[in-house]
């Protein structure tokens, strides 16, 4: 299964303008997330600097960001998202809430919650 979804800006000050373009891909039971576009043109070529591991220096379009998560009911849980503009990775689990993809991304008692959006 794959599907694509728009990773939206949570900044209230951006007034939630849509930042790229996430492919969800569903493979033996385990669901990941890649960025396959963004919306600024001119961060196509920008490497993560900042992220850990094998995603170091990597190209954020085509970078993985979601990895791990199990489907426990209706929640896809116990995998981890990157944020690609720190190089922080988050616990994350994400879910459908009608036509919008709900993803959370939390460190021990603190979250942020996403709202994102079917892609073109």
């Amino acid at each position: 299964m794959r599907k694509r979804s728009q990773a939206m800006d949570n900044d209230r000050r951006q007034h939630r303008k849509p930042r790229s373009i996430v492919e969800i891909t569903v493979v033996d039971g385990t669901l990941t997330g890649r960025i396959v576009d963004l919306y600024d043109k001119t961060r196509l070529e920008k490497r993560c600097d900042k992220c850990p591991g094998d995603r170091k220096d990597q190209r954020i379009v085509g970078m993985e960001i979601i990895r791990d998560m199990k489907l426990d009911g209706d929640t896809w849980e116990d995998g981890t998202i990157l944020d690609p503009e720190t190089g922080k990775v988050y616990d994350c689990k994400l879910w459908l809430a009608g036509d919008v993809l709900k993803l959370r991304g939390y460190v021990a008692f603190f979250y942020r919650t996403q709202t994102w959006v079917k892609g073109r």
